[in-house]
């Protein structure tokens, strides 16, 4: 029995289909998949992600964007995503005048979760990194306190990384001047306890 090939699609029919979608999707190379629904922990770190950081850029030229904001990498192949939170500072730029599609963002935040962080980690972090106007990728674990900040630098190619595990400490956004601190990133999220070591049990001889 053979197998039917995928379809393909343009990024021009990605759009039209993804405007009218009840669902969000991405889209790599002619292909569009379904994107899978986020937990409660999750959006509530999302959320704890904007609010900290809206207060820090207001009354500056950075708007902050949770969810809904499709970004595009103008690079070949053709990547549209959905980041978790999407900051942009100076003048936005959009792929049409639907004004849905950013193309040039500052600062990209992604939440982990088991079925996304070694896509978060991989691929998509080497899509991201070919986005000329990206300064800083930010990935936030969401069973766990762990925060890691990725840094573009200087000569455009290399990415420092900075990190921070414990609730007390706090991590610097240099290219947008905010400070995340774990406290608030966190705020409301329920750990699950982290499973008791089985004991072991030697066979006897």
């Amino acid at each position: 029995m053979s197998v039917q090939p995928k379809p393909r699609f343009t990024p021009a029919e990605y759009l039209e289909l993804e405007r009218a979608a009840p669902y969000k999707s991405e889209f790599y190379n002619g292909e569009i998949f379904a994107m899978a629904g986020a937990s409660e922990e999750h959006n509530v770190i999302v959320v704890n992600l904007a609010v900290s950081l809206a207060p820090q850029l207001r009354g500056r030229t950075c708007r902050t964007f949770v969810n809904d904001m499709r970004v595009k990498m103008v690079d070949a192949p053709v990547f549209y995503t959905y980041p978790d939170v999407v900051i942009v500072c100076g003048e936005r730029q959009f792929e049409d005048a639907s004004v849905d599609t950013l193309l040039n963002p500052t600062v990209l935040i992604e939440v982990l979760s088991p079925s996304t962080e070694g896509y978060d980690r991989g691929n998509k972090f080497a899509f991201y990194r070919r986005i000329p106007s990206l300064q800083t990728y930010v990935l936030v674990a969401q069973d766990r306190p762990s925060v890691e900040v990725y840094a573009r630098q200087p000569d455009g190619r290399q990415w420092l990384l900075s990190e921070a595990n414990d609730l007390s400490e706090s991590l610097p956004l240099p290219s947008i001047g905010c400070t995340l601190a774990l406290a608030d990133v966190y705020e409301n999220v329920a750990f699950a306890p982290p499973a008791p070591p089985q004991d072991r049990v030697d066979d006897a001889i």
